[in-house]
């Protein structure tokens, strides 16, 4: 029987790292820009801390470790060649003797494109799980919330990349940008990580209606005001008398 119990989330953690942190030092070889490599690895690697930090107290689920080290090892493929460099045209043309981009009509490398799409796609579930337990987010919030973080995480980090590439200019920050021309990328890149939440949390919510017997009491009462009473300038009056009681 033993051998049929799953293995821990800790471990579980451990055994996704080992192969991912193989993914890195293969492609931390001739990599097509170092400097912008090192850019684009700051934030795995403070994710890289955060799980192993939390591993204990806040170990989280089988599935929401392998959406995030799924998301990782693409992030890592961008990272080795630099987003806008991803051979991707390439290798399917090597395996069908087609243009992946012409078969689908795109007139750029659209690796980040795809990868934006992702973040949202694959985090917004650990996001959400996080809700859940830490901000007891039910019902109606336990699905929008998360998308509201991908969403907003998303803006934050295009502008990380104008911060970066208005601090190291030149070729490394058009590198790290990765806008290949376009002036809406920063855009369509959001709307992209959008979508990819919206996707994921509308599959969540469709998987949770059918087999959780509660889902529209819990919907209903996520819905429900606790507090009738205003907040604002009758709260700190409030707050202010309380304070001067004691």
């Amino acid at each position: 029987m033993s051998l049929l119990r799953p293995i821990s989330h800790g471990r579980f953690l451990w055994l996704l790292m080992f192969p991912f942190l193989v993914e890195c030092f293969i492609l931390s070889f001739n990599v097509y820009d170092r400097k912008d490599w090192i850019l684009e690895n700051v934030l795995v690697l403070l994710a890289l801390c955060a799980l192993i930090a939390t591993r204990r107290k806040l170990p989280l689920s089988r599935i929401s470790y392998t959406l995030i080290f799924i998301f990782l090892a693409l992030h890592e493929v961008g990272s080795h060649y630099t987003y806008a460099e991803v051979p991707y045209d390439q290798w399917y043309a090597s395996l069908t003797g087609n243009s992946f981009n012409e078969l689908v009509g795109w007139e750029r490398n659209n690796f980040d494109r795809i990868v934006h799409f992702s973040y949202g796609l694959l985090i917004t579930y650990p996001i959400r799980e996080i809700y859940l337990r830490i901000a007891n987010a039910e019902g109606f919030w336990g699905y929008f919330l998360p998308l509201d973080f991908a969403m907003s995480t998303s803006m934050i980090y295009e502008l990380i990349e104008w911060a970066a590439a208005e601090i190291f200019g030149g070729d490394l920050g058009i590198a790290y940008l990765g806008t290949q021309g376009d002036v809406w990328d920063a855009h369509k890149d959001m709307g992209l990580a959008s979508l990819g939440a919206l996707i994921a949390m509308i599959l969540t919510l469709a998987i949770n209606r059918c087999i959780q017997r509660d889902f529209a009491r819990e919907w209903a009462n996520s819905l429900r005001i606790k507090r009738p009473s205003p907040l604002g300038e009758d709260e700190i009056l409030r707050l202010w008398k309380e304070k001067h009681k004691r």
